[in-house]
């Protein structure tokens, strides 16, 4: 299952939104506010973006213009009240992919978040893979070779983190919003249980990849072979 960010701060649409993401095996993490949405992106690389032009402290436009100024390209959907040629004109030369006015069908909501999904964008993949790991959201698995074990839905969220960092180390802060949101409260050994598991699901489908706390830094997807290898 795949996590998207949406800017809304109308709880009622909000909430409708939500609703029909999750029945299309999407989970969304809602920020009110673009500070508020600006501190979740700089914690967690989302592959798609939702954004309501009109909330408290500004327009939404002005935060898709601030990513794309830092040469963040993650795929965006505005929504708006507004249905004026000029507005929508607006919307994609400020840097998003896609624009919905109000009111829209959720059905249409959730294609146009799919199509993002599947869009072949530089950033994510929407099925990743790492050294001989294959993620696959949809299938609610991770395989090796012939090999798959299935994966409850926070385990999923740590492994599309883990094997889209490539090798590189993701802090503890980053993999608990992940997995959980940055809303949900989560006991202090959560991440220590969804990573023990995953550690004996690796095993289980014969990769020689480890998960390895790296002092300081993180978290990382290793090659248990080539360490040993490297300190014999």
């Amino acid at each position: 299952m795949n996590r998207i960010a949406l800017l809304e701060d109308h709880e009622r649409m909000a909430a409708l939104i939500v609703k029909a993401l999750a029945a299309a095996g999407i989970e969304a993490d809602v920020y009110s506010t673009i500070a508020h949405a600006l501190a979740g992106f700089s914690q967690i690389a989302y592959p798609v973006l939702v954004l309501d032009r009109s909330v408290p402290d500004g327009d939404g436009l002005d935060l898709v213009r601030q990513l794309r100024a830092r040469n963040v390209l993650t795929p965006c959907l505005m929504l708006t009240a507004r249905d004026a040629l000029h507005d929508r004109v607006a919307g994609l030369e400020a840097g998003a992919d896609d624009y919905l006015p109000k009111p829209f069908s959720m059905e249409e909501m959730v294609a146009r978040v799919r199509a993002l999904l599947r869009r072949p964008a530089q950033l994510q993949s929407l099925a990743p893979q790492f050294a001989g790991i294959l993620v696959e959201p949809d299938a609610g698995c991770m395989r090796h070779g012939d090999e798959s074990v299935s994966l409850a839905a926070a385990e999923m969220q740590l492994m599309l983190v883990l094997v889209r960092a490539a090798g590189k180390a993701v802090r503890r802060s980053a993999l608990e919003a992940a997995a959980w949101g940055l809303s949900a409260p989560v006991t202090p050994n959560a991440l220590d249980v969804a990573l023990h598991r995953l550690r004996r699901k690796l095993v289980a489908i014969d990769s020689t990849l480890q998960i390895a706390n790296i002092r300081g830094h993180g978290y990382a997807l290793l090659d248990a072979e080539k360490q040993a290898q490297a300190a014999s």
